[in-house]
């Protein structure tokens, strides 16, 4: 195996938002994330289809920001992660954060969730959001907690 993990990653557009990150950001941003080899699929989306997909695997009734759908975690990484555009745009503007740094962001949570990471309980949270922030840094964004209240009910 090489030094690091490979990722296969399948980018698809599904949402009229413009100005939205290019395939290889999104790529950059998950190989940056990726812990072992993955494959991924990311789909952005529009709210509409958010609000189902959040519908019908989480019972809300609300188009959510980013959803994680992990299918293998050995011995390697299989999920698809969709993201809402219009959500995320919206979230960028009430946090005063550019809409790629969220982008970013977001990919990165997808991403771990897919890796098993999760924010239910605090400690989980915190370990969680110092990885995110890690990677964000790294990738020369600021901190996406600096400003920001931590996960909510907005999952």
């Amino acid at each position: 195996m090489s030094k690091h993990p490979i990722l296969s990653m399948d980018v698809q557009y599904a949402s009229e938002l413009t100005g939205l990150p290019t395939a290889t950001q999104f790529k950059r941003w998950a190989r940056n994330t990726i812990r072992v080899d993955s494959e991924i699929t990311l789909r952005i989306v529009d709210e509409a289809e958010g609000l189902d997909l959040n519908n019908a695997y989480r019972q809300k009734d609300y188009a959510t920001n980013v959803l994680t759908f992990p299918l293998a975690e050995e011995p390697f990484i299989m999920a698809d992660i969709v993201i809402c555009a219009p959500v995320v745009a919206k979230e960028a503007k009430e946090q005063g954060k550019t809409l790629e740094a969220h982008f970013a962001h977001l990919t990165a949570h997808g991403v771990l969730h897919a890796h098993g990471y999760d924010h239910e309980v605090a400690e989980q949270a915190e370990l969680m959001e110092s990885i995110e922030t890690q990677i964000l840094t790294k990738l020369g964004y600021s901190d996406p907690y600096s400003d920001a209240a931590p996960y909510a009910d907005n999952e």
